[in-house]
């Protein structure tokens, strides 16, 4: 058995974060481990001034941590699930799907309680296309403007006076300890979650059984069953981070509940549909939601 292990992330706090809380886990489950953090920089983290759809899209914050895993200089990445493209390359694998923290939206503000508190166009950051659109639906009147960077930037900006109010993920201000700044947190009917929002995975070489053996132990399956069916909802409607795509599953003793939703910036128009099945349907029922979103016209919203 492997005793070294090398964990590829980026660096940010949030990123970091992860990273500690994986190697922490690890190291409960094989004190003898030697367990050492590779941080790295992602095309991700380096462009700022544009929003991710226009530069390519959340897979921009994993490919140097791949290209790291294939050159030995680590073994493992682990990343937030909502940033790993539905599709890998063929040389890795998802190896493990940690418990899901808080997966929903948060509005974060220093004079409001809530989104309904803000005045008429107050100005509200996020560059997330999900969040744009269905904040528009809630507040029409609302002047969405661009909001990139790492959570403590985005807090930065936000205390500097150059929005009313911004919106990030519960799980990340939670992570890093910022819980008491979320005055809202955005319930799933207002905001439905991205797909595997609030979910920490770890991508491993393909076929590295060693590896394998050693992260098993991390593997939650509740979260994994729900991540799964959000990622066949997305897969299959070929749906990256430049079209308003959201997916979030719930878990009741053995049935799994699949919300989804498609939406257009321009136009407002916004598609919604549940199912629900046995856990053990997880991906089909994921598969099955997409077909119907797509029978309701999100073929055409993704195709603009």
């Amino acid at each position: 058995m492997q005793q070294t292990i090398k964990i590829a992330t980026r660096k940010s706090p949030l990123a970091l974060w992860q990273a500690e809380y994986v190697k922490e886990k690890l190291q409960l489950c094989h004190p003898n481990l030697t367990i050492e953090l590779v941080k790295m920089m992602t095309k991700g983290d380096k462009i700022l001034n544009s929003p991710l759809a226009k530069i390519g899209g959340k897979g921009l914050f994993i490919k140097e941590l791949e290209i790291g895993m294939l050159d030995g200089k680590a073994d493992i990445a682990v990343h937030s699930m909502k940033d790993v493209p539905y599709q890998l390359p063929a040389e890795f694998e998802l190896g493990a799907i940690l418990e899901r923290e808080n997966p929903f939206d948060a509005f974060v503000a220093n004079n409001f309680d809530s989104i309904a508190d803000l005045p008429q166009g107050a100005k509200v950051g996020t560059c997330s296309m999900r969040r744009i659109v269905q904040l528009k639906s809630m507040r029409p009147d609302l002047q969405i403007v661009d909001l990139r960077g790492n959570v403590n930037t985005r807090l930065e900006k936000l205390d500097n006076g150059e929005y009313d109010g911004i919106i990030l993920a519960c799980a990340g201000l939670i992570r890093l300890g910022f819980e008491d700044r979320i005055k809202q947190q955005i319930p799933a009917e207002q905001s439905l979650p991205a797909v595997g929002q609030g979910a920490v995975g770890i991508e491993i070489r393909a076929g590295d059984q060693n590896i394998l053996d050693l992260i098993s132990p991390l593997i939650d399956t509740q979260t994994t069953y729900r991540v799964e069916a959000e990622r066949a909802m997305n897969a299959q409607l070929e749906g990256g981070c430049s079209v308003p795509i959201a997916g979030f599953s719930t878990i009741n003793k053995d049935k799994i509940t699949l919300s989804g939703l498609v939406g257009n910036v321009d136009s407002g128009v916004i598609l919604k549909h549940q199912v629900s099945g046995s856990v053990q349907q997880a991906q089909m029922l994921g598969f099955q939601l997409a077909d119907k979103l797509i029978e309701m016209g999100a073929r055409d919203i993704l195709a603009n």
